[in-house]
């Protein structure tokens, strides 16, 4: 996916570069399209999806749209878990023009209540499943793994410093993070989440009130960011202002979140990563 260079907002930082990897031009239309198909592919190289299984999981949206794209192209059936509240074109993507069967859970409950209710219909009936379970699965940061960290070296010219990307599984800012420091320890990798605990950031988890992913792994990490609700709504209208680009809350919080380590690092190239559209 390319690369943007943010050229108007944050430009009193002189000596800082800021860059977006503009995750909403992967198919599926975010940055969940690339653990979704490895989840997938690597379920079928082990066996344990098959044809006659349904790909069950929960998901605040990306990762279901991802899911539903690809068992449709594939031909498996989807079933997918998420909270009420999430905006009805998700789900209408994922249903209507993508088959997957919807099932809610409470809106109240976040994430965490998505995640309990879809291990709760698996284990009523495991033999007609396929769980990939994205917030335990290593196939998930190992997408990142090998493609995000590679390309985003290689499209700063081996020049990044600073990684930064909001924490919902933990894949993208785990793999991404482990591959740049084998390119270069000194880069450093900074986790992104929103600073209260019921916060209006769609995708992305408030650490301390919510079920960890098990692969996330914060001692690998050089620090976090926390960025407010309110912030981040402010930021999508300074985006399509100042830079032209029309990105949702989870991007404004990325970019909220990179300038406010640019104010801490005073210089250095700073990667984010822009999760949709």
């Amino acid at each position: 996916t390319p690369l943007i260079r943010i050229k108007n907002i944050g430009n009193e930082f002189k000596d800082v570069t800021i860059f977006a990897k503009a995750e909403w031009k992967n198919a599926g239309g975010s940055v969940k399209s690339r653990p979704a198909l490895k989840m997938i592919e690597d379920g079928e190289k082990s066996g344990k999806l098959t044809k006659n299984k349904i790909i069950l999981d929960s998901t605040s949206g990306n990762t279901g749209i991802a899911y539903a794209l690809i068992g449709k192209i594939k031909g498996y059936k989807v079933k997918l878990v998420m909270p009420a509240n999430v905006c009805k074109e998700r789900k209408g993507l994922m249903a209507d023009y993508y088959g997957a069967e919807i099932v809610t859970s409470s809106p109240f409950e976040g994430s965490d209540g998505a995640i309990i209710l879809a291990k709760k219909i698996y284990q009523e009936n495991p033999e007609i499943y396929f769980m990939p379970d994205q917030y335990n699965n290593d196939s998930n940061w190992k997408a990142h793994y090998e493609t995000t960290a590679k390309e985003v070296w290689e499209q700063t010219d081996h020049k990044i410093t600073h990684f930064i990307a909001g924490i919902g599984t933990g894949g993208t800012i785990m793999g991404t993070t482990r591959r740049l420091k084998e390119f270069n320890p000194s880069i450093q990798g900074y986790a992104l989440e929103p600073k209260e605990e019921l916060h209006g950031l769609e995708g992305l988890k408030h650490m301390g009130s919510s079920i960890v992913p098990g692969i996330y792994k914060e001692e690998l990490l050089d620090g976090k960011i926390s960025v407010s609700t309110e912030d981040a709504y402010d930021m999508v209208e300074t985006l399509e202002k100042k830079e032209g680009i029309l990105a949702g809350q989870s991007s404004a919080a990325a970019l909220c979140g990179a300038l406010e380590l640019a104010r801490k690092i005073k210089k250095g190239v700073i990667v984010t990563v822009f999760p949709d559209s």
